[in-house]
C-alpha cells in the first residue's frame, strides 16, 4: 500500500464530532503528519442523535443530516490537511466511515450517512466510503472492520495481545502470534455512561470518570443489564444504538437509585463485559486459551492494549486493570499511536486498501464467506 498519503475521518457512536487524520502509508507503518478535531453544532449532534430509531420523516431527516455532516467531514479533512503543510493535491484519498444511524446486520443491512460524493465536492480529493456493504453482501456483520488494520499495525511477533478499542462501543481484536485474528462488538464501553452523564450533569461525558469514582456499584442494576443476551452471543457479532440506548438503560432501573451509583454501575457493566469477553476468546474453536499460549512461550504475558475516548478514562482504566490482571493494561500511546488517532487511521488503511484493490475484510471476524475489497470511490471533481 505504499508511497501515499490518505485522510482517514471518523464520527463514531459516541457522536461528539469527527476524528480528522492526515497519514503516510509509505513504510510498513504508517506516519502520522497531523490530526485535527471538529466537534459537532449542537443542533447536528442532536439531529444525529434522533435516528438512532425510525419517526416519521426519518428519510428526510437523514438526508439532509448527511449532506450536513459532508459538510463538517470537508472542514475538518482540509483543517488537518493544513496542519501538516500540504495542499489538498498531495491527499490520494479520504477514507470516510460516515455516521451510522442503523446498524441491523441480523436483517442485512447497515446505513452510515455522510453524502461522500458532496465531501469530494468540497475538497476535491476522491473519497472511499460505504466500506461495510461488501461485507455485508458476504454474510457477514460488516464490523467490526478496524481488526485488520490492528492486525497489520499492531501485531507483535513474540508478543501475544488484544487490542481493546473503547468507543462509544467497546470492540476487541486479539493478536497472538501464530494464530488467526478474531474480533467482535462486545457491548458498550462509553455510549451509556456518556448518555446518563449528559442527562445529569448537561456534559457529553464523565471525564477521566470523576463522576463514577463518587458512586457505589449497583450489584442488582449490574446483574440486570448483564442478563443481556447480546453478552453471550458466540462472534462474529456486532451491535450499537440499535440496542444500548438510554431506553435500554432505562428499562433496567429500578426508579431510586442515586445517579451517581448508576454511573459507577455503568463503569462497571463496561469493565466486566469487556474482561468477559476477552476470556470468551478462550472458547472459540481453534483457538489456544491466551494463558496457555503464555505459559508455552510464544512470548511475554498478554498485553491489552487500549485505544479510543475511554482509554483517557482513568476509572475505568483502572477497572479494566482490576479485572483483566495478570494480563498488563496499557493504552495505545505506549506504542506510539495516540488512542484517538487509532479508528481514523484503521479508515485512511481501508482506503488504501481499496486503491489498492487488496481485502480490508477479517471473514474470521465479520463472518463474512471470504476476503473482500471494501469501500465505494467517489472520484475527484475533474
Amino acid at each position: 500500500m505504499g508511497g501515499r498519503i490518505f485522510v482517514g475521518l471518523m464520527s463514531g457512536t459516541s457522536i461528539d464530532g469527527v476524528d480528522a487524520i492526515v497519514a503516510d502509508f509509505t513504510g510498513a507503518r504508517p506516519v502520522v503528519l497531523a490530526s485535527h478535531h471538529l466537534p459537532f453544532t449542537a443542533d447536528l449532534r442532536a439531529r444525529l442523535l434522533e435516528l438512532a430509531r425510525p419517526f416519521p420523516g426519518e428519510l428526510d431527516a437523514a438526508s439532509e443530516a448527511g449532506l450536513a455532516l459532508a459538510e463538517v467531514y470537508a472542514e475538518a479533512s482540509l483543517a488537518a490537511i493544513g496542519k501538516a503543510g500540504l495542499a489538498p493535491a498531495a491527499i490520494s484519498a479520504i477514507g470516510c466511515h460516515g455516521q451510522t444511524v442503523r446498524h441491523r446486520p441480523e436483517r442485512g443491512y447497515t446505513l452510515q450517512i455522510g453524502a461522500p460524493a458532496l465531501l469530494a465536492e468540497r475538497t476535491g480529493i476522491q473519497v472511499v466510503a460505504d466500506f461495510r456493504a461488501a461485507d455485508l453482501a458476504a454474510g457477514g456483520q460488516g464490523a467490526p472492520l478496524a481488526p485488520g488494520f490492528h492486525a497489520a499495525i499492531l501485531a507483535d511477533p513474540a508478543i501475544p495481545r488484544v487490542v481493546l478499542n473503547l468507543g462509544g462501543i467497546a470492540n476487541i481484536t486479539r493478536l497472538v502470534p501464530g494464530q488467526r485474528v478474531i474480533g467482535f462488538d462486545c457491548g458498550p464501553a462509553n455510549i451509556l455512561m456518556d448518555a446518563w452523564t449528559e442527562r445529569h450533569l448537561q456534559r457529553p461525558f464523565d471525564r477521566d470518570g470523576h463522576w463514577a469514582r463518587s458512586g457505589h456499584v449497583l450489584a442488582p442494576l449490574l446483574r440486570r443489564m448483564l442478563a443481556e443476551p447480546f453478552f453471550v452471543l458466540p462472534p462474529p457479532k456486532s451491535t450499537g444504538r440499535d440496542l444500548f440506548d438510554i431506553d435500554w438503560l432505562q428499562r433496567h432501573l429500578a426508579g431510586d437509585e442515586a445517579p451517581a451509583d448508576v454511573q459507577a454501575t455503568l463503569l462497571a457493566l463496561t469493565a466486566t463485559t469487556v474482561a468477559d469477553a476477552i476470556r470468551s476468546m478462550t472458547d472459540v474453536p481453534g483457538v489456544p486459551d491466551l494463558a496457555d499460549v503464555a505459559d508455552r512461550g510464544v512470548g511475554a504475558a498478554l498485553e491489552v492494549v487500549a485505544c479510543g475516548g475511554g482509554a483517557f478514562n482513568g476509572a475505568l482504566m483502572e477497572a479494566l486493570a482490576a479485572r483483566l490482571a495478570p494480563a498488563r493494561t496499557l493504552t495505545s500511546a505506549d506504542l506510539g499511536l495516540a488512542p484517538e488517532a487509532i479508528e481514523p487511521l484503521a479508515f485512511a488503511w481501508l482506503a488504501s486498501a481499496r486503491l489498492d484493490g487488496q481485502p480490508g475484510n477479517l471473514p474470521d471476524v465479520t463472518g463474512a464467506s471470504g476476503p473482500r475489497v471494501l469501500g465505494a470511490v467517489y472520484p475527484a471533481p475533474s
